[in-house]
């Protein structure tokens, strides 16, 4: 890999940081920046560049990545698209973060008005895989960029998925998001319906366990919500933004769903009652609420 390419990172937030901290393991000179200057601070320990605001972090970069909550404050971060004009020659943005449809739209158009390279490239996990490295990306964008994106994308990922036409990935985002979503709305209701009637929910995620009911992800959120224990692998508040981003593309697309609503209702509802900043397990913690 050329230890010589620039990588300006903007987002340093439960997924970020990990993701950087790897891109620079990685042998990458990687300079971050995020709003909160704390949440960036620490990675200096491990290589990287602090930068007091996103356009020095930009300045003359060979690859942007953006990796934010959401497609305002990925907007808001790039003043617009300002910062955009200080990204070197040639460079190209991968914009990592979950903002769906519009979001993905709205900022390839902000690429294409300040002639920057444009990959839209979600990733799939939470904090434990991106820690390790282990994420799983969806990148879509133009054939000649994507030797470049590796720098990033191999540093972060298992796997990467590419598709020909920019807003594939983060569509494709959506559904894998309304999947998860809706298994976790539903395996909290078994969880509290469990102790509406009576029965050990211990018990229950033991039945499911290695069967053709089971799967790997109810025994790791199902063992938070019975222990109402919470520790951050992906915020509640995250997974609510997420929702409402599914019901967007629905109403957008002109269609309707069976369980979004409900889904993103029952994470509106307990981010309402203070757990949005706890692990998205925490949504349970809604249904225990009179």
């Amino acid at each position: 890999m050329d230890a010589a390419l620039r990588i300006g990172w903007l987002g340093t937030g439960v997924m970020g940081a990990p993701m950087a901290r790897n891109t620079a393991a990685a042998g990458a000179e990687v300079t971050v920046w995020n709003r909160t200057a704390d949440k960036a601070a620490p990675l200096a320990r491990h290589g990287l560049r602090i930068a007091g605001s996103a356009a020095e972090a930009a300045d003359g970069c060979d690859l942007l990545v953006t990796m934010l909550a959401d497609a305002d404050a990925v907007a808001g971060a790039l003043d617009g698209g300002m910062v955009l004009d200080a990204v070197g020659p040639d460079a190209v943005w991968v914009q990592m973060s979950t903002v769906g449809v519009e979001g993905c739209d709205r900022l390839a158009a902000l690429a294409g008005q300040h002639r920057v390279g444009f990959v839209d490239a979600p990733v799939a996990g939470t904090r434990q895989p991106a820690e390790s490295g282990q994420l799983a990306v969806l990148a879509a964008g133009p054939v000649a960029v994507r030797e470049r994106c590796a720098v990033v994308l191999d540093a972060v990922s298992s796997s990467t998925t590419w598709f020909d036409t920019v807003g594939e990935a983060s569509r494709l985002k959506l559904v894998l998001n309304a999947w998860l979503l809706g298994l976790l709305a539903a395996l909290a209701d078994a969880i509290r319906l469990a102790e509406l009637v009576g029965v050990d929910p211990a018990v229950f995620l033991d039945t499911i366990d290695g069967g053709p009911l089971g799967a790997p992800y109810a025994q790791l959120k199902g063992g938070a919500m019975v222990a109402r224990d919470y520790p951050v692998a992906f915020p509640l508040a995250m997974a609510a933004k997420d929702a409402g981003l599914v019901r967007a593309a629905v109403s957008r697309a002109g269609g309707r769903l069976g369980v979004a609503d409900a889904v993103a209702a029952v994470l509106e509802r307990a981010v309402a009652a203070g757990h949005g900043s706890e692990d998205m397990a925490a949504v349970v913690e809604a249904l225990r609420t009179p």
